[in-house]
């Protein structure tokens, strides 16, 4: 019985040693497996539609080539290899990707065949989905400055937000166009735009990065945007002090050229749309006054001048004084004429002195032009329920 087992335990070992010789002999004919060293540090940074995988060979100069597979090994590129003696470093662009994660494989080679243990990295890869999203980077403010600059405020971004610049086209006083760069930080940010051209606008877009890997930068559109300024000086005259055409010598005047005054306003003796105020010292007034002294109601009466405008958002505004117990409406309307007191909602825009007696305020409004066009400027009321006076010491027009 012992006998037995010992003869067969003999066969079975003579079997499986059989079987390894024939493992062997068809996979082994050459000597043992060599496995190439492998890439080292692999590394892979995003691109646009592309991806750049990198790595280093710091043992094995045996090596004579290296594979990066991707999209589940249907797809490969092959990169050869000429090692030196020292650490040699590899770089391969990989083209014509989708967007979205990418995982790539790296194998290196050598010049029997054999093939290294795999290496994998993976990167995300942009494309035109992740440009189509971007906007520039917003503008908190954009302002003229007492020195003739133009200050742009940017708000804030975080570091995650990937801006890198902004790129600003604009023209200077002289009409000169620049092209500028300023890279970005993440708060507190302004530029200055040297002498800059009043009434124009700025046309910006923003460089990012969507990753700290990445190898390519994208772009914003451009856009414009307004920047605010006093225009006053471009496109009115006359505005404050006022100058008169005509003088009685003592207080009450006519308003001087452009301004444009209704006959039923010029009612002190022939004078009216324009006073001195000397008390105040401070130079002449435009004012309409009603029943003091005399003087006759103002059914519609007007003060206003007429201008070209080009497209954009304005500001009109002035600085008054009032005790008028009627409204009175500061107006900007299309064409050459202001509209009546009961037309004013049709108009580009228009605002209303404050109500109470003897106030002093600031009164302005907004409009918007989307093409260039003749617009008129001023002022509309009916004074016609008892003693009552209004004056304004300047207007201003601002194209925001």
């Amino acid at each position: 019985m012992q006998r037995a087992f010992i003869i067969s335990a003999l066969l079975t070992l003579l079997v499986a040693c059989s079987k390894m010789d024939e493992y062997r002999d068809k996979y082994m004919a050459n000597g043992s497996i060599v496995y190439p060293g492998k890439m080292d540090s692999v590394k892979a940074y995003s691109g646009k539609n592309r991806a750049e995988v990198t790595g280093l060979f710091t043992s094995d100069p045996k090596i004579t080539k290296y594979k990066v597979f991707w999209n589940s090994r249907q797809d490969s590129i092959e990169v050869p290899v000429q090692r030196t003696t020292g650490v040699d470093t590899a770089s391969v662009i990989i083209p014509n990707l989708p967007e979205g994660l990418m995982s790539f494989e790296i194998r290196t080679y050598d010049a029997r065949g054999n093939i290294s243990i795999p290496v994998t990295t993976s990167a995300n890869i942009f494309g035109d989905l992740y440009q189509s999203a971007l906007i520039n980077r917003g503008i908190a403010n954009a302002e003229i400055q007492n020195d003739g600059s133009a200050l742009i405020t940017w708000a804030d971004v975080t570091s995650d937000a990937g801006t890198v610049s902004m790129r600003i086209k604009y023209t200077d006083k002289t009409d000169v166009a620049h092209d500028t760069l300023v890279s970005s930080s993440l708060k507190g940010m302004t530029t200055s735009l040297p002498a800059f051209k009043a009434g124009s606008v700025i046309s910006y877009q923003t460089a990012y990065l969507p990753n700290s890997t990445s190898i390519d930068t994208f772009y914003s559109a451009f856009e414009t945007h307004n920047v605010k300024a006093d225009v006053t000086s471009l496109y009115l005259k006359n505005t404050g002090p006022f100058t008169r055409a005509t003088y009685d010598g003592n207080r009450w005047g006519t308003l001087a050229a452009p301004w444009v005054t209704t006959p039923n306003v010029i009612n002190h003796s022939g004078y009216g749309g324009y006073a001195s105020e000397s008390w105040l010292n401070a130079g002449g007034f435009l004012v309409m006054e009603a029943g003091w002294s005399g003087t006759a109601n103002i059914v519609n009466g007007k003060i206003s001048q007429t201008t070209t405008l080009p497209a954009g958002n304005y500001i009109f505004q002035t600085a008054l004084y009032t005790e008028a117990l009627d409204p009175v409406y500061i107006v900007a309307a299309a064409g050459s004429t202001l509209p009546d007191v009961s037309g004013v909602g049709t108009a580009l825009g228009y605002g209303t002195f404050p109500s109470a007696r003897s106030v002093s305020a600031t009164v302005e409004f907004k409009f918007t032009l989307t093409q260039e066009e003749q617009v008129t400027l001023g002022f509309v009321t009916s004074m016609v329920s008892g003693n009552q006076y209004w004056r304004v010491g300047s207007v201003r027009l601002i194209k925001n």
